[in-house]
């Protein structure tokens, strides 16, 4: 019998939470669906939650370098876009009884707290949620590696990756290749050798060296952050 995880840290996509408006960058409802699974786990289940958030929806770094733009002016804006998603969250899950605090990589005392990890472990021990922020505030670094970083540093013994159109890794993308092979279990180095691009490899190195496994499910389906919450074995485990 699968026992629920006591701390999780649940890596959230900036697309997951994409409105298809033209004219807005959040989807609200898709916000309070997932703040509402992750009270209820919380309140069921006595799972601790932190949260990284990308920026996606807002904006990308990448698309910013390749029209000419500054490498660093571009990352900083992408921070600053999760720190948009991460107010989002905290709003929605405070709504749902869930206490929240955010922590920002980049100093912006007026909306969040600093990012110190000590502080950190102690919101999680009060049964408050996490959200870190801006992702390690400085360029050059994902939030994917952001997501295990601050996992380490909160000493959370699995990360959730939370995909928006896929149940887990596939051998390509499904998408395209209908016969693509959904992998149960994987390897950092299968990954890596594969070049399955599910993450970057610094994410991929950081978390090997510290053994820090990862689920990647599809958070786009109800209930599957509460099943992972369980112990329940979903999308793909890699360790």
């Amino acid at each position: 019998m699968p026992q629920p995880f006591q701390r999780v840290l649940l890596k959230v996509s900036g697309e997951a939470i994409r409105s298809n408006s033209p004219h807005d960058t959040v989807d609200e409802a898709v916000v309070d669906r997932i703040a509402a699974e992750i009270a209820a786990a919380h309140h069921d289940l006595g799972t601790h939650f932190a949260l990284v958030l990308g920026g996606g929806n807002i904006w990308r770094g990448a698309v910013g370098v390749a029209a000419g733009m500054n490498q660093t002016d571009a990352d900083n804006m992408g921070m600053l876009a999760t720190v948009i998603n991460a107010l989002a969250f905290k709003d929605a899950l405070r709504r749902h009884g869930y206490e929240p605090r955010v922590m920002s990589g980049l100093e912006i005392h007026r909306v969040c707290e600093p990012w110190i990890a000590e502080r950190g472990r102690r919101h999680l021990e009060k049964g408050r949620v996490v959200i870190c922020a801006a992702g390690i505030g400085e360029p050059d670094f994902t939030t994917d590696t952001a997501a295990v970083q601050r996992a380490i540093e909160l000493e959370i013994p699995v990360l959730f990756k939370g995909t928006h159109n896929v149940d887990g890794v596939y051998s390509a993308d499904p998408h395209q290749h209908p016969d693509a092979k959904l992998y149960d279990k994987l390897s950092y180095a299968e990954a890596l050798e594969r070049r399955l691009g599910v993450m970057d490899a610094t994410a991929f190195t950081k978390a090997e060296k510290r053994q820090l496994p990862i689920r990647i499910f599809n958070i786009a389906v109800a209930g599957n952050i509460r099943r992972a919450a369980a112990g329940e074995a979903i999308g793909t485990y890699m360790s």
